[in-house]
């Protein structure tokens, strides 16, 4: 056997095969509106519930001393294609511009993970479902699959003199948002800001600029309609599922 041939072998036999081991319950029961990166939203909530094999609560002994995590999980609702592109179309660019998939966090990628950094409100470590970790910031819709948990620490993680490439030339462009007087009512405060937050950030396709389109968001039971135009977002109705 050539040197070449064993370590191919070696390669082969040393792929990971992963499996979630937990699923996070958030306001996004579809993909459409949920923010770009995590800690955009800050007022998101977001509960993480173990699978059944690893509900073990000393699994999270010490975690009570952080502030934040990192989650590692699935783009579980992307369309399974067995090609993959070496480009995309970054929504922030408008989606004109194509970079190397490997300079973006697009989820359309080679193995569709993301990274997100969220911040932990609380920790149950006994209840009906087993330990819970109730988190905020997270970008991620309804179920979807964590394939690993951990801790943000501060001297090896925070780079605040990091270079961003391209990103550092956008713009951080936000919406003003308007809700119709009675809105506010229909929605306890916590709801209301983080649905104001998410609406902010404007859902829409980049390559859409119709004012006249109405667009429907679904988040924590309610169906939301709204329209855009220019910098100012209208939330039209409002109605609960």
């Amino acid at each position: 056997m050539t040197k070449d041939r064993s370590r191919q072998d070696r390669e082969e036999h040393s792929e990971i095969g992963i499996v979630p081991i937990a699923r996070i319950r958030t306001g996004f029961p579809e993909k459409f509106g949920i923010p770009r990166q995590s800690g955009l939203a800050s007022s998101l909530h977001g509960v993480i519930v173990f699978e059944k094999k690893y509900r073990v609560s000393e699994a999270l002994r010490g975690l009570e001393g952080f502030s934040h995590l990192w989650l590692i999980w699935g783009f579980s609702a992307n369309r399974v294609s067995n090609e993959w592109q070496p480009t995309v179309r970054p929504p922030r660019m408008g989606g004109n511009s194509a970079m190397g998939v490997f300079a973006t966090r697009s989820p359309f990628r080679p193995n569709p993970l993301g990274l997100s950094c969220v911040e932990i409100l609380g920790i149950e470590l006994s209840t009906d479902q087993g330990p819970l970790i109730h988190v905020k910031g997270a970008d991620m819709m309804d179920g979807t699959p964590i394939y690993d948990i951990k801790p943000y620490v501060r001297y090896a993680d925070s780079r605040p003199e990091a270079v961003c490439g391209y990103v550092d030339a956008l713009e951080e462009r936000h919406l003003e948002v308007r809700f119709p007087a009675s809105v506010e009512s229909l929605l306890d405060p916590d709801t209301f800001q983080a649905l104001r937050e998410v609406l902010s950030l404007d859902p829409r396709p980049a390559y859409q600029n119709d004012p006249e389109r109405v667009y429907g968001l679904t988040f924590s039971g309610f169906n939301i309609k709204f329209t855009v135009n220019g910098d100012t977002l209208t939330v039209n109705e409002i109605d609960s599922i």
